[in-house]
């Protein structure tokens, strides 16, 4: 619940069919994100393709993710399978998009009939996602994607942005459509500190909604002297 999966409830941590142990494909796409986010170390024991526990048959010293012997820009992620679910596969791949570099896609797929079956639709998702949508950069790394003024500090503006680029996935063709807003306090009273959390960045495409993206200053505006902060005190009051 703490990650926003709403659909979900385990009743069990192995996974085994059980009354009310339930998901959702959105929530496994919530889940994978969080594992390949949080814990980045652990993204290559999901590309080993063989590997065998000592006492154990040979039959299970093959990944079941059938993918990565098919797909070399495949690196994971999770298979299951039970009777009740069906044969399911969360995959993940990481190809290159013109202009923006590296983007990694998550497919689910739930309830196939069997493992051939699941590797195919799975290949069928990614195969659409990277040609069905391309990948817009909308602020470099590092860079501002705004410099609003700043009252009552050494300086007189602050540059906001992230510290890593900011890039939206939009159906093919549609990103002349992409429109930006920031949200933020007014007026923005020093000190601030680099990184420190300044608005969002609202991402719209037509009428609907893409992104809502954290904000920070990336660099740090102390307080200015009594002269200074008695001078802009003033201003803001005329203001």
């Amino acid at each position: 619940q703490a990650l926003g999966m709403k659909g979900t409830s385990y009743k069990n941590p192995e996974g085994l069919t059980e009354p009310g142990h339930t998901t959702t494909a959105r929530d496994l796409a919530t889940l994978a994100t969080r594992l390949m986010k949080d814990f980045p170390e652990y993204m290559h024991y999901y590309s080993t393709k063989q590997y065998s526990y000592p006492g154990t048959p040979a039959s299970n010293g093959t990944n079941r993710n059938s993918l990565l012997f098919r797909d070399p820009t495949v690196d994971g992620l999770k298979t299951g399978h039970t009777a009740a679910a069906g044969y399911c596969l969360v995959a993940t791949s990481k190809r290159e998009f013109p202009g923006v570099g590296q983007r990694r896609l998550l497919s689910i797929v739930l309830g196939a009939a069997s493992e051939n079956a699941r590797a195919n639709e799975s290949q069928k998702l990614l195969n659409w996602g990277y040609t069905a949508f391309e990948a817009v950069k909308l602020f470099d790394a590092g860079k501002p994607v705004a410099t609003p003024a700043v009252w009552k500090g050494t300086e007189s503006t602050l540059k906001i942005g992230r510290e890593d680029a900011i890039v939206v996935a939009v159906p093919s063709g549609s990103a002349g459509k992409i429109t930006t807003q920031i949200v933020r306090p007014d007026p923005l009273v020093a000190p601030f500190t680099k990184g420190q959390s300044i608005g969002t960045l609202k991402v719209v495409l037509g009428e609907q909604a893409l992104a809502e993206v954290p904000l920070v200053a990336l660099e740090e505006v102390p307080q200015a002297g009594f002269l200074g902060r008695a001078w802009d005190a003033i201003r803001l009051w005329i203001k």
